[in-house]
């Protein structure tokens, strides 16, 4: 099991079991579906907004996590499960609390009738908290719309970059409703438990990072500026080379990991592989390949002088390992951290035996030519597949390439499905799983 998949359900589990020690309900003294109702409105609001709360906190990209969970990328498809994971949490705690009114309205439920409802202490907290349960209702009824809403947008892939980093900010506001509407409605008993202890680190936590969110703070003690140096365009790839001299306050990266690159206001930092080695110089280098409506356009807007703003670095694609073999395999534009890797190891080798591996569906002679001289230069053996030359990249192909293939560890880049289905047939053919090393193509 994968560190995100491990995480996600710990988290799960441990929330949903501390709950359980802590509800002090006689389950099988419930009388009807309505008391049934009740618990179960606690439990799922309990892990919503719980799920909602450390995927808030992960929007903040805290890089102290990604040692545990595999790096950013990583972290990135934990904060799209425990999303989707929120929102279907919210929609059975929607469904449990408007659903059941539906019922009641059409006649399918009897709404039973209520005795006297408990005196509160006069001046309370718990009695003030009663009063505003209408409000509090309201409030996270709309929320969850917007929510719901806004998680959906951000699962729309079609959706343009800038359009869904514009709209998904706004999914801190919906947050910041739901915590108002889970502290007024969660069972006040919780609070004096360890339960409501958790609550309250999550539910604070999440609303740190939700304001910084909504601040434009996210990152903002990670960059630097800097200025366009080189531009270099392959037409033949619709791929972009540039270099950028950054003002001071990089603090070094290695081989492998990405930046966030912000080039016009607007649109949004996108992540984007280092491709040179680190000097101590403030010298950086990318290769962006046009893949949608903005990265398209690149090539014409961008040129010398221009400001550039990185963020980083992240990542922890690192060829870091014990075998003294390994395979890498870059799909496409996939390419780029082993660029990166190749050009250090012309200046620091580290005696490994590489394969490197790469498929592209156009050849062009330019790109072939640098990516050659960089293998030749860090004493990487470089294998090419042209897709209408030499058809797809296969396990079996991989394997009938490299001697001793068994002792080495592989590093993929590139689609996601691609990358599947390599590993798939690698472990079907021997082997162990935990020495695939995969960057998570997609950050959303």
């Amino acid at each position: 099991m994968s560190p995100i998949k491990r995480f996600l359900w710990i988290f799960l589990l441990a929330l949903s079991a501390l709950w359980w020690l802590t509800d002090t309900t006689e389950w099988a003294a419930l009388p009807h579906f309505f008391a049934w109702r009740a618990v179960l409105m606690q439990y799922s609001g309990v892990l919503g907004i719980g799920v909602m709360s450390v995927a808030m906190g992960l929007a903040l990209r805290p890089v102290w996590l990604e040692p545990s969970l595999g790096g950013l990328d990583k972290m990135y498809r934990l904060h799209k499960w425990l999303g989707i994971a929120g929102l279907v949490l919210a929609v059975s705690h929607w469904l449990l609390a408007q659903g059941t009114k539906w019922a009641v309205g059409l006649g399918w439920l009897a709404r039973p009738v209520r005795g006297p409802r408990p005196v509160l202490p006069e001046g309370s907290v718990q009695q003030w908290l009663s009063t505003q349960r209408g409000w509090a209702e309201g409030l996270g009824e709309w929320a969850f719309y917007a929510a719901a809403l806004l998680m959906v947008l951000a699962l729309v892939k079609r959706l343009p970059y800038r359009w869904f980093f514009k709209t998904h900010h706004f999914i801190a506001v919906a947050y910041l409703a739901l915590v108002a509407h889970s502290v007024v409605l969660m069972k006040f008993e919780y609070w004096a438990t360890g339960l409501g202890l958790v609550m309250a680190l999550l539910m604070a936590g999440g609303s740190y990072a939700a304001v910084r969110v909504l601040l434009g703070r996210v990152g903002a003690h990670r960059q630097v500026a800097g200025q366009i140096t080189t531009v270099h365009t392959l037409p033949d790839l619709n791929v972009l080379k540039v270099d950028a001299q950054l003002q001071p306050g990089w603090p070094g990266h290695k081989a492998g990991q990405f930046a966030f690159v912000s080039l016009h206001k607007g649109e949004g930092a996108h992540p984007f592989t280092i491709t040179s080695a680190w000097g101590g110089d403030g010298h950086l280098g990318f290769i962006i390949k046009g893949l949608g409506d903005y990265t398209d356009t690149l090539a014409q807007r961008v040129r010398v002088g221009d400001a550039i703003t990185v963020e980083g670095p992240y990542g922890r694609f690192d060829f870091q390992g014990t075998p003294r073999r390994q395979i890498w395999v870059g799909g496409g534009i996939g390419i780029t951290p082993f660029v990166a890797r190749m050009r250090e190891l012309a200046e620091h080798g580290d005696g490994k035996a590489i394969d490197l591996f790469h498929t592209t569906t156009v050849l062009d002679p330019q790109a072939m030519a640098l990516l050659a001289a960089d293998a030749q230069a860090a004493g990487v053996t470089l294998h090419v597949f042209h897709d209408s030359r030499d058809g797809l990249l296969t396990a079996s192909r991989v394997v009938s390439q490299v001697p001793a293939w068994q002792e080495a560890d592989v590093w993929f880049c590139g689609p996601a499905g691609f990358g599947q289905a390599l590993k798939s047939g690698l472990v079907a053919l021997g082997l162990p799983s935990g020495r695939f090393h995969q960057e998570l193509f997609e950050m959303r």
